[in-house]
């Protein structure tokens, strides 16, 4: 009888272990099916927010797998033309004559937005072994312009001086440092100088690559923030994240209307709120806000997809990312040190992001 049951239940079990195989084989097929794999390249200026964004994603999406390197927004619109990955980061957004390359066509979409801050080094060396280093220094807007130009070389020069009354600064030479890859964090910065600046504008100009007057360079973002670090009496433009993580001070800079500003959430906020952004293509700048509060140096960044793709599950992959970017990403946004989309710009960046794939 015993050996009669057991019989009976091999004869059961196999059916059953045939269909879990089968579950499970149906099952690992689905997945592959639905895996898919992005490739982005582009900006310094959005990574470490992408890093975040890209993580939590992944968490949420395990079959979605998305890369991005930061070469730089020149690099990164370079590749897109070449059609080599699958989405840009600029901050520049795309120019029209950038966009009359791309056959399958151009979409640029505001993701986040942030400030380009002026960093500095004011630690002590044996140039200047000053025991407790300012923590904040004012730059009057043309005594910045003249610090790029190379007129101004010391921190202890008397038109840093008169801005900052009763700060001992140190007499150690200033050693500016810029970025030598093509940068949107470039453009939007001189773009800035050559606003305020005549003499900038004749002969230096606006672009992501310039000549420089002075200066050394460093790679990306990252780049210039290591050399600040490693430089008694550096100073250089950074996204102001990168200030933040590696706890440099930054400078609070003149503003078009005489005040001088700290850069903070609310300030480079009040700036944004300036900013309108054309239905067609969703890029503009402000070059030199009026607003009384305003911090001078802001920007959006831009994600550049293609509007036609070939596959129809990349496509519809990256306007789900978008779509989560544009809501639940922008709760990273202010925690790292981004300004968060407004509403009327998410609504925008929607109605943009539609049109991908179509």
């Amino acid at each position: 009888m015993s050996a009669q049951l057991q019989f009976k239940r091999r004869v059961y079990l196999l059916p059953l272990i045939a269909i879990l195989l089968n579950i499970a084989s149906c099952t690992t097929n689905n997945r592959n099916i639905n895996r898919v794999s992005l490739v982005g390249a582009g900006a310094s200026f959005p990574a470490p927010l992408y890093e975040r964004w890209l993580s939590d994603y992944n968490q949420q999406n395990p079959n979605v797998e998305i890369n991005y390197q930061a070469i730089g927004s020149s690099a990164g619109v370079q590749q897109l033309i070449e059609g080599t990955v699958d989405f840009a980061a600029s901050d520049v957004g795309i120019t029209n004559e950038e966009a009359a390359k791309i056959k399958r066509g151009a979409i640029a979409l505001p993701i986040t937005a942030g400030s380009i801050v002026l960093a500095y080094n004011l630690t002590p060396s044996s140039q200047s072994p000053q025991v407790n280093p300012p923590t904040t220094i004012k730059l009057s807007r043309q005594v910045y312009v003249d610090i790029f130009l190379g007129k101004i070389t010391n921190w202890n020069h008397p038109r840093i001086a008169v801005a900052n009354p009763g700060v001992s600064l140190p007499d150690l030479p200033i050693q500016l440092v810029h970025r030598t890859d093509g940068s949107g964090t470039t453009s939007v910065l001189t773009q800035h100088l050559s606003a305020i600046s005549p003499e900038w504008k004749s002969q230096v100009a606006a672009g992501k690559s310039v000549a420089w007057p002075v200066g050394i360079g460093g790679k990306g973002n990252e780049g210039v923030t290591a050399l600040i670090q490693q430089i008694p009496g550096a100073i250089g433009y950074v996204e102001y994240v990168y200030a933040k993580q590696n706890k440099l001070p930054t400078a609070a800079l003149e503003n078009k209307f005489g005040n001088y500003i700290t850069p903070t959430p609310k300030s480079v906020a009040q700036t944004l709120e300036a900013v309108k952004l054309p239905a067609d293509n969703l890029i503009a700048f402000i070059t030199d806000p009026i607003g009384a509060q305003s911090y001078p140096i802001v920007t959006y960044t831009w994600l550049l997809t293609y509007h036609q793709y070939p596959n129809r599950v990349k496509a519809q992959a990256l306007k789900n990312f978008i779509d989560w970017a544009v809501i639940d990403g922008q709760k990273s946004s202010l925690e790292l040190g981004y300004i968060p989309l407004s509403k009327k710009v998410v609504i925008q960046v929607q109605s943009a992001a539609k049109k991908i794939g179509e």
